[in-house]
């Protein structure tokens, strides 16, 4: 496995050769896999996951990551429903199959009603559209979940999966990757957000310290949360750690309660700055794009957004690699 920073592609769920040879001609060597559409209703099979990983390797690419298992896998597990043993029993499966088909990391997250946004979208340059969050439109009072979990109820439960969740990763080799909340403000729809703030991840990192234990540091939801000088904190502090596993690029307007969605040099950070810190802090691994703007004439996934960005990561990288 390289130990280098490095650019890679995700945010799609379905192998194809047409997205295998894409990756490949964008430069990367390294992609992962977003809540990708494999068989089982509870968890993932062995021979399902080799199957993918050997396409990877025919196509001389490494799938180093499955970002998000569906919710319907662990929702009774975030909320501390009756059935949560059963759901951590298969994930505990799920994990052990990645290790043993090769998978190495397993992104997650802490959102049992997923990521908001607010429509509709924001306009960008040239018409391009970004999505965008607003908490003013939306109603204080609605409960996803039939009613209010709060942050002490969701630590507990984040505590009881963790505890019973990652020494099976450490026995198999598997890395759990912790995404923010995104939008990253204290409570949605009722349900508390506890991984909306520098401190939240540094309770679940101090908490569960171990080499299996990271995060998967979006550079938009932190950038959401406090704009550049929080992305470098959050850099400075888990890079310097070993604690990043690997980084969503990409960037927004504005911060909590409101922001939307951009292209890569146009956000709240310097971006350059953003992988200088990365590189000087240790980090290791590799680097999405993550969301991308929706250009002209582009695809559902995103191509040529995904093309703009892959390419300006890769200028920044040869930048500070030549830089020393």
């Amino acid at each position: 496995m390289t130990s280098k920073m490095r650019i890679g592609l995700g945010q799609f769920n379905e192998l194809s050769d047409e997205r295998l040879t894409y990756i490949k001609q964008l430069g990367a060597d390294d992609f992962l896999m977003n809540t990708p559409k494999l068989p089982g209703d509870a968890q993932w099979e062995y021979e399902d996951l080799l199957a993918w990983r050997q396409r990877a390797d025919a196509a001389e690419l490494r799938l180093m990551a499955l970002e998000n298992v569906p919710v319907k896998f662990y929702d009774k597990v975030m909320l501390g429903l009756p059935g949560r043993d059963e759901q951590i029993a298969h994930m505990q499966t799920t994990i052990r199959n990645m290790g043993k088909a090769g998978i190495p990391i397993l992104g997650y997250h802490w959102m049992p009603n997923s990521v908001w946004r607010t429509q509709p979208p924001a306009e960008l340059r040239g018409g391009a559209k970004g999505t965008r969050f607003d908490l003013s439109e939306h109603d204080p009072a609605q409960l996803t979940h039939g009613r209010v979990y709060g942050a002490d109820e969701m630590w507990d439960n984040y505590v009881y999966y963790l505890e019973r969740i990652l020494p099976v990763a450490e026995e198999s080799g598997v890395t759990l990757a912790l995404h923010p909340d995104d939008p990253p403000v204290e409570s949605l729809g009722g349900i508390a957000r506890i991984f909306h703030s520098f401190e939240g991840f540094k309770r679940a990192i101090d908490r569960f310290d171990s080499p299996n234990h990271g995060l998967d540091f979006c550079m938009g939801c932190w950038s959401e949360m406090g704009g550049h000088d929080y992305v470098i904190k959050g850099v400075e502090h888990f890079a310097g750690r070993g604690k990043i596993v690997y980084v969503h690029f990409r960037d927004v307007q504005g911060v909590v309660p409101c922001f939307n969605e951009c292209f890569i040099d146009e956000g709240n950070v310097d971006t350059l700055a953003v992988m200088q810190a990365l590189k000087d802090s240790g980090f290791t691994g590799f680097m999405i794009t993550d969301h991308v703007p929706a250009m002209v004439n582009d695809t559902p996934w995103g191509h040529r957004g995904r093309a703009y960005a892959i390419g300006y990561m890769t200028a920044l990288l040869q930048v500070i690699n030549r830089a020393g």
